[in-house]
């Protein structure tokens, strides 16, 4: 499993300070720069970055902070976690990533998703009724510039291209670009049909139910003869010295987001009971170095993935704390993971 990835996870969540008021939304951005750079030092592989557009999440353009992680860092990859499309211009994505790869000499990867939240739809002028119309039209014109040639385009919803070329070119001639699933069969299946890499969302619940997702990739890249890359998967989780430092850490702070959004979406509130049970059989990759890497061992290989996004932060989880999690997962969860697995 020498050529299994190792990715870190995060939406730039607003951390607390060591006296537990939370910073600004400018310094939660310069805490995501610090932790990449920490990442890179310690040769995790990938570093990826959600797009949000709410009060508790810094990043809202993950290429803007990608870019200034390429000027500090010099091997880590450098990926958004998902970009969503359907509210975005794909000439723009494009162009905005490609920029990210001249910074960083290549290692820019760009994620598409539809979003699992929708405040960037009315945000930039996009009818939520058209949800699926825009993601379809928009990942079908993305996948059109890939191949970094003039395009020839036309759709519903947003105005043709003729034989348009965009700039800048990559040096390497193809932006790596993956499409980030959160459970839809249809979205599999697309995924395979444009020969694109899956990045899987499992953020509940048992990880081996997702092996159906994982199956179904590969038939319908067999079936309509494109490539079946190594599926990645991505799942929450923290890590610190001890199993109880690291669930009491992060409980209080998860709790508040989990049932702040959950009000959106009509979940009941969440129990201590239901987050130790994810915790102990889900999703939920909390604990000691020797506790997450055993977890993740079991997931990966029950999955057969080729990459395990770890999302490691959810909510205000002390900056000193996360940063901790940052150093654990690099210095001892990864290598830990590989001996198990070797």
């Amino acid at each position: 499993m020498s050529d299994l990835l190792f990715g870190l996870d995060t939406f730039g969540d607003v951390p607390q300070d060591d006296a537990g008021n939370l910073v600004s939304h400018a310094a939660a951005i310069r805490q995501v720069v610090d932790e990449a750079v920490l990442a890179d030092q310690l040769g995790v592989d990938v570093i990826a970055l959600g797009e949000h557009h709410r009060p508790e999440y810094s990043v809202s353009t993950p290429e803007t902070v990608l870019a200034g992680i390429a000027t500090r860092t010099s091997r880590i990859r450098l990926a958004s976690g998902v970009t969503v499309l359907s509210s975005d211009d794909p000439v723009r994505v494009f162009q905005r990533f490609a920029t990210v790869d001249a910074l960083s000499n290549g290692r820019a990867e760009v994620i598409l998703g539809r979003g699992s939240f929708t405040e960037s739809f009315p945000l930039f002028g996009y009818d939520l009724r058209d949800y699926d119309t825009l993601f379809e039209e928009k990942i079908d014109l993305f996948v059109k510039l890939l191949d970094e040639k003039p395009v020839t385009w036309s759709g519903t919803l947003r105005a043709p291209l003729e034989n348009a070329d965009v700039f800048p070119k990559t040096e390497s001639g193809r932006l790596d670009t993956w499409v980030g699933v959160g459970g839809s069969p249809q979205s599999v299946v697309r995924t395979a049909q444009y020969g694109l890499p899956l990045m899987l969302a499992i953020i509940g619940g048992a990880p081996d139910r997702f092996a159906p997702y994982i199956d179904l990739y590969r038939r319908a890249a067999e079936q309509l003869g494109t490539t079946a890359h190594p599926v990645g998967m991505h799942s929450p989780g923290f890590i610190a010295d001890t199993d109880e430092e690291a669930r009491e850490i992060y409980w209080p702070h998860y709790r508040i987001m989990r049932d702040r959004i959950g009000k959106l979406r009509g979940w009941p509130p969440i129990r201590r009971q239901e987050f130790d049970s994810e915790v102990e059989n889900g999703s939920l990759y909390i604990g000691s170095p020797e506790t997450v890497a055993r977890r993740m061992a079991r997931a990966i290989r029950s999955l057969g993935v080729g990459r395990f996004d770890l999302i490691y932060s959810a909510g205000a989880q002390p900056a000193s704390a996360r940063m901790r999690a940052v150093e654990l997962y690099g210095s001892k969860v990864i290598p830990m993971v590989r001996e198990l697995l070797a």
